[in-house]
């Protein structure tokens, strides 16, 4: 019943083209050489694919289901061949890199431009995604490297601290919190809350300062990231809490930070497969993205074997 890639070519065009002629035309077969492909690949697996209606063939429901599998398969070979030519392209390689939104508003767009004059015919790809899709990637090895401002716990996944920075208040100029020097969970209870859904890493951390001050936690808005939260402050949403990474990323914006009294740490981590060995293209992105923390003096962002950043004046 296993049926060779031949008839499998033979079925596929049938179904795109919805007729023998079609198929012969896509295939550069005759219409008899298609007609009996068909036929002995029908025998072989021992049910109809096509109902013959007045001359015009008619894909059963059995056809539609291994269609739907054919096509999957058609894909993948898809993906190898693209993968062929672009490794022909790119002969110094293609470094595909992945990041969670709070890095990848700022951070990596900054690392990848200064790796580009340094490595201007290597093809980088770069997405920035949530806590899961990013770890997915990884794992499906769709990506050589992460960037992450919250942990990933997996087997097969290792990874190094590269940053550290705290959560902190964003407010509107001129709002009332900016003239203070530091802010306390009971500051924020009087305005309007941008926070975040609740079963989200973020969520979870915004929740526990609130109730470990013994305090409601009200949002008037949730949100899926710090970035949405730092948008909607800048439309003068309301106030939010966010990391370090994603306030500076807006640092033209029109608002302000303020800290927060024993706010938790957050950590920056490279993640990478933990079975492989780290390529040099991905070690030279690796030193440039240290390299790239070090030299913009991302202010109050601490940085592991090294002195704190100090906020610049």
């Amino acid at each position: 019943m296993k049926l060779n890639i031949r008839q499998i070519e033979v079925f596929r065009a049938v179904m795109i083209t919805g007729s023998i002629r079609g198929a012969s035309e896509m295939l550069f077969v005759s219409q008899p050489a298609v007609s009996r492909l068909l036929s002995h690949t029908e025998q072989r697996i021992g049910f109809p694919l096509f109902n013959r209606i007045r001359g015009r063939l008619q894909a059963t429901l059995e056809a539609k289901k291994l269609f739907h599998e054919v096509e999957v398969v058609y894909e993948g070979v898809q993906r190898v061949n693209d993968m062929a030519r672009e490794l022909f392209e790119h002969q110094e390689g293609i470094l595909n890199i992945v990041a969670s939104p709070s890095l990848g508003q700022m951070l990596i767009p900054v690392a990848i431009a200064s790796y580009r004059h340094t490595h201007p015919h290597v093809k980088l790809t770069f997405h920035y995604l949530n806590h899961n899709p990013l770890t997915e990637r990884l794992l499906k090895r769709q990506a050589d490297l992460a960037v992450t401002i919250l942990p990933i716990k997996h087997p097969s996944l290792e990874q190094e601290e590269i940053a550290r920075a705290q959560l902190v208040c964003i407010c509107p100029y001129n709002h009332p919190l900016s003239r203070r020097a530091v802010l306390e969970i009971k500051d924020l209870l009087a305005y309007p809350f941008i926070s975040y859904e609740k079963s989200s890493p973020f969520g979870r951390m915004v929740q526990g300062m609130f109730e470990e001050s013994e305090l409601p936690l009200r949002p008037v808005v949730e949100v899926g990231s710090p970035q949405n939260a730092c948008a909607l402050v800048q439309a003068g949403a309301g106030i939010a809490l966010v990391d370090q990474f994603s306030a500076r990323s807006w640092s033209a914006s029109r608002f302000v930070t303020r800290p927060i009294a024993e706010s938790p740490t957050l950590r920056a981590h490279l993640v990478r497969l933990r079975d492989e060995p780290v390529s040099q293209l991905s070690q030279s992105f690796i030193d440039t993205l240290k390299d790239v923390i070090r030299k913009e003096g991302h202010s109050g962002i601490e940085i592991p074997g090294a002195e704190a950043v100090l906020p610049q004046s």
